[in-house]
């Protein structure tokens, strides 16, 4: 479904597009979601001048990072406004609308990034940010024109098939995490289809795929209540997680486990599972919280999306799990 490989080529976070001094889609921990989109590379300094605005939307995260949200967006608001040609500028101002739970406010001010003009890089941004707009409402199908629009630049334009999988798999995910399982299934399969196609593909990255695709067939198989098919795909993911050739994504595996255990109505494995999961990714915290609401432990369930709303991600991990922990908290 949001999103971290140790392929040299990008960086290990999830769904992160970070450009100059100022990541776009806020910079999160190695996540225990999925595997999903890594962090693509900005073009080199030479070719992107610096942001005039990152002092200030620096200072605007650390005001977020302080639990100070309208005096953060104050002060985007105030950094798009000194700073009318700034593309982040105005895409934080819409990130931070999101984060505060304004979904139609946010969404007017991705629009005027995307008519700003734009490098491919910030293209990407634009476009991704207001698919994960999309993805904190719950809407996949409004996502899908931006992540598309992308994925077809990457897959017939660049010719990068290894980001046009990642983009495939985001969106798939978004889809997902919001029950369109169809349209999830057939977006995963176009990742994994893409990114087998890349040039002389290592035996590493192609066992990275499958695992990836196993991974995500557990999860639609899950969601769809089909347990037994679930755990073949599960097995078949150990399978390829146990060739060696990426042993970073071994964190992903419990998360798996502890998902289809979940939605299988076993809550104690689920939290098992999702104990051995990255506990700095707020969608694990989320699945943990739900999962002692199940169990009847009410006040495990608070403290745990507490623990969500202090996550100020722009990213799948938060979009699924913010908007719930709000809702809980009654915020």
């Amino acid at each position: 479904m949001g999103f971290m490989q140790t392929i040299p080529r990008f960086a290990c976070t999830f769904g992160v597009i970070a450009l100059g001094a100022v990541s776009l889609l806020g910079a999160s921990p190695a996540s225990g979601q999925a595997p999903a989109p890594a962090q693509q590379q900005a073009p080199p300094a030479a070719q992107q001048p610096p942001d005039p605005a990152a002092d200030a939307l620096r200072a605007g995260q650390q005001l977020m990072r302080d639990g100070k949200a309208d005096e953060a967006l104050a002060a985007y608001l105030k950094a798009a406004e000194q700073f009318p040609a700034s593309v982040p500028a105005r895409i934080r101002v819409g990130q931070q609308l999101d984060l505060m739970g304004r979904y139609a406010e946010a969404r007017t001010h991705f629009e005027k990034a995307l008519a700003m003009p734009l490098t491919p890089a910030l293209e990407a941004s634009a476009l991704r940010s207001m698919a994960m707009a999309y993805a904190f409402e719950g809407n996949c199908k409004a996502a899908i024109p931006y992540e598309s629009r992308l994925y077809e630049r990457y897959l017939t334009k660049d010719k990068d098939f290894y980001m046009a999988g990642e983009i495939a798999n985001e969106l798939a995910r978004v889809c997902l995490e919001t029950g369109d399982y169809a349209t999830a299934e057939a977006w995963y399969k176009r990742g994994y289809e893409a990114g087998l196609q890349e040039p002389n593909i290592s035996a590493a990255r192609k066992d990275l795929w499958e695992f990836r695709q196993q991974h995500a067939q557990a999860r639609v198989a899950a969601r769809r209540g089909n347990k037994a098919l679930a755990e073949k795909h599960v097995a078949a993911a150990k399978a390829a997680l146990d060739t060696g050739t990426n042993p970073d994504q071994a964190p992903f595996f419990p998360y798996l486990v502890g998902y289809v255990a979940f939605y299988a109505g076993d809550y104690k494995t689920a939290l098992a599972e999702f104990a051995k999961g990255n506990q700095n990714d707020p969608f694990v915290l989320s699945l943990i919280a739900q999962s002692h609401e199940k169990l009847g432990d009410q006040a495990s369930a608070m403290d745990y999306y507490r623990k969500v709303m202090a996550f100020t991600t722009h990213n799948p991990n938060n979009a699924f799990a913010r908007p719930l922990a709000r809702k809980k908290l009654g915020l």
